[in-house]
């Protein structure tokens, strides 16, 4: 099987992208990342990559009228980079079908909660504002809808009493860069099963 080509989209500080380039440079995750890409001229995430010697190009979506310009441009450098697995990685953007179904199967996302609960961008204010006991991070392929595509790992974190969204979000995000850099290696290795909404995990290859 040959390596997977990873494209990360983001939108901020790029953490999650960090937390992959690590565990591709620890022997953890067998791929390559050919390119990063952010809708935002600010992001962090573009000086990570940078300091990793990755191509990081900032797509700016204010510069493009209406979503699928945007979209056709994010595909373009995806598709020119040679991307086989679209990573979402605090991309903060919701994807049309369009977009999805140009990759359709190849694309994951990190959500830092328990889905199906909690879905949207403002995950760690929901939880709190519902008095749950237990939050935590999903990895999941991603579909047309918000939030609500086959699930492939997750992770819990408990809910302390005295959590602002800044404390919950510090351990969540502990999380988060465990279980994503796990749930692509899965995918690398060809271990991922989609069977309607349920994602099975195979038993490595011997």
């Amino acid at each position: 099987m040959s390596k997977q080509v990873l494209g990360v989209l983001c939108s901020g500080r790029g953490t999650d992208l960090q937390s992959i380039i690590d565990a591709i440079g620890r022997g953890e995750v067998d791929a390559t990342i050919a390119v990063v890409l952010t809708d935002k001229p600010g992001a962090y995430a573009l000086t990570r990559a940078k300091e990793a010697g990755i191509k990081a190009v900032c797509i700016d979506r204010k510069q493009f009228d209406g979503r699928q310009p945007f979209e056709e441009a994010l595909i373009a450098a995806l598709d020119e980079a040679g991307v086989t697995l679209v990573v979402l990685a605090g991309f903060m953007r919701i994807l049309t079908p369009y977009f999805v179904r140009h990759y359709a199967g190849r694309i994951m996302n990190i959500h830092p909660a328990l889905l199906p609960s909690f879905p949207g961008a403002h995950a760690h204010r929901d939880v709190l504002a519902y008095g749950v006991k237990v939050s935590g991070c999903t990895v999941h392929f991603v579909d047309e809808g918000t939030d609500s595509g086959p699930i492939i790992l997750q992770a819990a974190v408990p809910v302390l009493d005295d959590d602002t969204e800044e404390t919950l979000g510090a351990r969540v995000l502990e999380q988060e860069h465990i279980i994503y850099p796990k749930a692509i290696q899965l995918y690398c290795e060809g271990r991922l099963k989609v069977e309607g909404r349920h994602v099975r995990i195979l038993s490595a290859k011997q």
